[in-house]
């Protein structure tokens, strides 16, 4: 009998810790030590004797925002599936972070705004736990807890390219840092590139006689600013509070959020598209507080304590590379993270997919795969993960008036489908707690057209004083 994609989707995501792990090999290397490439290397640390993960970056500062991720400093969000990941492989990981200094805010102190109007929040604790914090302090965090793994060691250099061997990725190439290093060639049962948006290795395989991956591309033009304020209670009793006015609404479509981070913190943001760019000007960032979002935006910018300065981001598109589609592709070769897809960042989707991804892996290696042959099982279930974060996040995106495609099949139908799910949601509990299990990245999107969802979402838009 043949699996849904929701049925894959929930056999990827779910909590349970793998209890049939073996070694397969004797070294695996991961290329960059981001979100993607830490998981992949916890969950490798369990088939391989060694797994040597090359880092470009410094990794000594732990709470400071690395060079190789521009927009480290920006709001970033772990979604209750990511989440739900980090404590799968790191048992007690958000005891530790809560401890740290990570927040988990009362459901008193969260609001979530559409087009000025307050939605209501699912039932209490129907989505579980979903951590807050700046992107470095969560990082550091899963970087400590892989690299106290035995078999894994980190070394910083940059990757500088792939070598073949006949009909599989053998060796990676790397210039160690520091003056005058020369360059080190290290051999590799399997080769996991975690190197980001602006991955080679597209142009690694063409150089080498491989085909290239297709790339899809949204064109979104998405300008962010951010600022750290000191949290005062005197100002604001706000945990999180997000805002978007949507296009259509008679305002610019434009995001904000607020989150209270460790360190006694707020982190505040502020993004708008196209044209409309936040600058790093500090007046600018308080005027768009106080004119585009609820009050507590403007409170906190006009009278909270700065720290730092006004830090600014764009991002031209989405975009996602379809390993899954080549007919040719090297055997010992994985692809994980944003060098696979990277989305919309307001929708908070990043991290927990690069989670997601090292579920995949996982799941590939337990079923002893031959490892002299792609690893098409693990490119297939992570385009099941990219085509829900995708959906959900092109799809709204299509919305903006800048935006005119490319338009995906069935796109008048999901649109219409969504649109009525989320209209509902902000009446029936029931149509709420799933709409939120997708936008969370708990359900596959099509959970949105189950029967039961539908139906109360109709009945909710003909007889809303019912439901």
């Amino acid at each position: 009998m043949a699996v849904s994609a929701a049925q894959r989707f929930a056999r990827i995501a779910t909590a349970e810790r793998p209890s049939d792990a073996r070694v397969l090999m004797k070294r695996a290397i991961v290329l960059g030590a981001s979100m993607a490439g830490l998981m992949a290397a916890r969950v490798l640390s369990e088939h391989a004797d060694e797994v040597l993960v090359i880092e470009r970056d410094p990794t000594e500062a732990s709470t400071s925002p690395r060079p190789g991720v521009p927009q480290g400093s920006q709001v970033h969000a772990l979604l209750p599936a990511g989440n739900t990941q980090l404590d799968r492989w790191f048992p007690d990981f958000t005891a530790e972070a809560l401890a740290a200094g990570a927040t988990n805010p009362d459901p008193e102190a969260i609001r979530n705004y559409v087009n000025g109007d307050l939605r209501p929040l699912p039932p209490g604790g129907s989505l579980g736990i979903s951590l807050v914090s700046t992107r470095p302090f969560l990082e550091s965090l899963v970087r400590r807890r892989t690299l106290a793994i035995g078999n894994i060691k980190l070394v910083h250099g940059r990757a500088d390219g792939i070598e073949f061997t006949g009909d599989r990725a053998g060796a990676v190439r790397y210039q160690p840092t520091g003056e005058g290093a020369e360059l080190v060639t290290e051999a590799a049962d399997l080769i996991v590139d975690a190197t980001g948006r602006s991955s080679r290795l597209s142009d690694w395989l063409k150089a080498a006689g491989w085909p290239q991956p297709p790339m899809r591309r949204m064109p979104i033009k998405l300008n962010y600013a951010s600022a750290l304020f000191k949290q005062d209670p005197d100002i604001s009793d706000i945990g999180i509070s997000i805002a978007q006015n949507q296009p259509g609404s008679g305002q610019p479509p434009r995001q904000g959020g607020v989150l209270a981070v460790e360190g006694d913190r707020w982190l505040v943001l502020v993004a708008g598209y196209a044209d409309d760019r936040p600058t790093r000007d500090l007046e600018d960032f308080r005027k768009r507080c106080r004119d585009d979002f609820p009050p507590a935006f403007g409170q906190i910018a006009d009278h909270g304590e700065l720290i730092g300065e006004v830090v600014t981001y764009h991002q031209a598109d989405s975009r996602r590379r379809d390993y899954d589609q080549l007919e040719r592709i090297p055997a010992g070769l994985i692809v994980a993270g944003d060098a696979v897809a990277s989305f919309n960042p307001v929708y908070g989707q990043g991290m927990t997919s690069a989670a997601l991804h090292a579920s995949c892996l996982s799941a590939y290696l337990r079923s002893d795969p031959p490892l002299d042959e792609p690893a098409r099982a693990y490119f297939d279930d992570v385009r099941v993960v990219v085509d829900a974060a995708w959906q959900v996040s092109t799809f709204a995106d299509l919305a903006l008036p800048h935006v005119h495609g490319p338009y995906p099949r069935g796109y008048r139908l999901v649109k219409a489908i969504s649109g009525l799910v989320f209209q509902a949601a902000a009446g029936d509990p029931h149509v709420n707690v799933q709409f939120n299990r997708v936008t969370t990245m708990l359900d596959h999107p099509s959970a949105l057209a189950r029967p039961q969802t539908l139906l109360r979402a109709l009945r909710w838009k003909l007889l809303p004083s019912t439901a």
